[in-house]
């Protein structure tokens, strides 16, 4: 498919430590419990992705108290992508919902779905990063621009992520 596509899947970690990261997440493997699970996960991530969110408004304000006129449009717009990326992982459709009752799906396709969604866990982690950058910027006053490119990059990534993700899932749907 993509590179990017390819960087997901080799890239995948263990379930135990998926497992571990998300309070309650258990059921992945059983065929019942799927659509709960991809709703506890996209939960979860959606939850952090809005804290994070709002780090970042903070973030921002401090950026434009300390004289950042300049980069509000970059900060904006990463902010935005961020919050699109939210958006999108709390309202999209449930990934493992009632077609799976009539698709037989195998080890490869479930292996393929659970790199995504370990992705969207591994996300969390980079934005974390990027906005613990773009802090610490801030604070010093040197290299904000530079933080704010690499936020940016990050969010942009994480929505092409998912919406591999979600092609994923649709290829899923046309074997019906």
């Amino acid at each position: 498919m993509s590179e990017l596509y390819d960087r997901i899947i080799s890239e995948r970690g263990s379930f135990e430590r998926l497992v571990a990261r998300i309070p309650g997440f258990s059921g992945y493997l059983d065929n019942k419990a799927r659509r709960l699970a991809d709703r506890m996960l996209r939960d979860h991530v959606s939850g952090q992705l809005a804290l994070r969110i709002n780090r970042l408004a903070d973030i921002q304000k401090r950026l434009l108290d300390s004289g950042g006129l300049a980069l509000m449009s970059e900060m904006t717009s990463a902010k935005s992508k961020l919050q699109l990326y939210h958006d999108r992982v709390k309202a999209a459709v449930p990934g493992y919902s009632g077609f799976f009752a009539a698709i037989k799906i195998g080890a490869e396709e479930l292996e393929k779905l659970y790199s995504f969604d370990e992705a969207q866990v591994r996300y969390m982690d980079e934005i974390d990063t990027a906005i613990k950058a773009v802090d610490d910027a801030v604070t010093s006053n040197a290299g904000v621009a530079e933080a704010i490119t690499g936020l940016d990059r990050v969010t942009t990534e994480a929505n092409e992520v998912f919406t591999l993700r979600e092609d994923v899932l649709t290829q899923l749907d046309k074997g019906l």
